[in-house]
């Protein structure tokens, strides 16, 4: 375990969700909102109080989007080598604590194989860090929300392109497509990088001195602080909904790290009322 001290919450292989759909699946229409205060329950069944969200159940839209932005700016930040530590204990292969699982391949390997050599691991910024052109300053360059343990050269083959489906298989990451301007991870976490995405918009308008993150429905935004594509982002979250890995990598930096959560985890209905 990493020094912080973080232990995996007793996720079993059977509550593990089913594959998700394959690729080019139609959009299912999205579950209805919540209303009132609920027990949520995280992975390995522990409770925690939704009034945490307090401030934004029961509204919609713009209105949803400030009050969320409002809840999880309350946060602990790290630093970018501390993210080393954070990412050893967020994304701990439940088969065996010694090592990680990497988003894009879902290659469980060794903790300590990780820096900048070719077949280790390293810090995946899932909202492309020239995208603001935040790089690894603390705040949006160091928020484990969406940075991720990749292969070095997967995460090098992504880049910066903006997510939508299509493109060459990549080879180091079979079901991983990839063009000139765009980048489709495996089915398995295309829900995933949705909500990380999502979280980021909410999180970053424009205090901090950083940029106003926002949602478009394209790609090849360059250095603009837009992520796309929005309607392809939304379909991946309604095909591939949070299973006990996500939900248990969400409660752990909330209690060892960062302490803020992931809305589009605990309430994924809450991105087809501000985007949908």
């Amino acid at each position: 375990m990493s020094p912080a001290g973080s232990s995996w919450r007793c996720w079993p292989a059977a509550s593990r969700s089913p594959s998700p759909p394959p690729r080019h699946r139609g959009r299912r229409p999205s579950g209805p909102g919540t209303g009132a205060a609920t027990a949520l329950t995280a992975a390995g069944g522990t409770a925690y109080d939704d009034s945490y969200y307090q401030d934004a159940l029961g509204r919609t839209g713009p209105a949803l989007k400030d009050a969320l932005h409002g809840i999880v700016s309350e946060q602990t930040k790290l630093s970018y080598s501390q993210v080393w530590a954070a990412l050893k204990a967020t994304d701990e292969d439940p088969a065996d604590p010694s090592r990680v699982v990497l988003l894009y391949s879902g290659r469980s390997q060794s903790k300590s194989e990780n820096g900048g050599a070719a077949d280790e691991w390293n810090r995946e910024h899932v909202w492309a860090k020239s995208h603001g052109d935040f790089g690894t300053a603390t705040g949006p360059g160091t928020d484990i929300h969406h940075l991720r343990p990749t292969d070095v050269t997967v995460n090098s083959a992504r880049g910066n392109k903006d997510f939508d489906e299509g493109g060459s298989e990549v080879g180091e990451a079979p079901g991983n497509y990839t063009d000139s301007d765009s980048w489709e991870p495996r089915d398995r976490v295309k829900g995933d990088v949705a909500r990380m995405i999502f979280y980021m918009a909410v999180r970053y308008e424009g205090g901090d001195g950083f940029a106003d993150l926002e949602l478009n429905d394209r790609v090849g935004n360059g250095s603009n602080p837009l992520m796309g594509r929005v309607s392809m982002l939304l379909e991946w979250h309604e095909q591939d909904p949070p299973d006990a890995f996500e939900k248990n990598r969400n409660e752990v930096i909330y209690a060892d790290f960062q302490h803020n959560r992931n809305p589009f985890i605990d309430h994924p209905e809450w991105a087809g009322e501000i985007w949908g």
